[in-house]
């Protein structure tokens, strides 16, 4: 007997879900910081059943692991400007405009929060870590493939993300384009 399996579509009903829960949560830590809600208070804000939340995400750790990595990465896509130095300020702008836009502080506080949470938090953020490292290394890896000299992918994690991430976590000085254009001269 051949049993049909439902068919999943991108941007369907599982998409919205996820990105209403998302939201959800990302506005509960600007409201509430860290740890300070419940999977029902995210499902009620988000308009779903607790058991949805539980069936995908399995308990609370994992959706903010899940929140933490989708709104770091998918907001900084990595960007072909055909240079290194050009891929890198694109890069670094963007990153700048997501960790400085309205929900952009709280994801990084919910990162930080989530690698300091126990063992299943330090997993999380380990995951958040390798995914920012697979996306530089494949702008890394191209530029090389032109025959552009390129840094290590910690270096520009070092010298350009993480002095970004300081400055928003601790309300320092603005992010301006040449601030994020020097920090990429710098590693370069």
């Amino acid at each position: 007997m051949n049993e049909r399996q439902p068919v999943r579509r991108p941007g369907g009903r599982s998409a919205r879900v996820a990105a209403t829960v998302h939201q959800a949560v990302t506005d509960l830590i600007g409201e509430r910081g860290y740890g300070n809600f419940t999977v029902g208070e995210v499902a009620a804000r988000a308009g779903v059943a607790d058991s949805s939340i539980y069936r995908r995400w399995g308990n609370l750790d994992n959706l903010l692991s899940d929140v933490a990595l989708a709104r770091l990465n998918a907001r900084s896509p990595m960007p072909d400007t055909g240079s290194l130095r050009g891929d890198l300020r694109t890069y670094a702008a963007a990153v700048a405009r997501e960790i400085t836009g309205p929900d952009g502080p709280a994801v990084l506080h919910l990162a930080v929060a989530l690698s300091a949470n126990g063992q299943q938090g330090l997993r999380a953020g380990d995951d958040i870590l390798a995914e920012r490292m697979r996306q530089l290394q494949s702008m890394l890896d191209r530029s090389r493939d032109r025959g552009e000299p390129a840094p290590d992918a910690l270096d520009v994690l070092d010298h350009v993300l993480a002095p970004m991430y300081i400055r928003v976590l601790f309300g320092i000085v603005p992010l301006t384009p040449d601030y994020i254009d020097g920090l990429v001269d710098k590693v370069l």
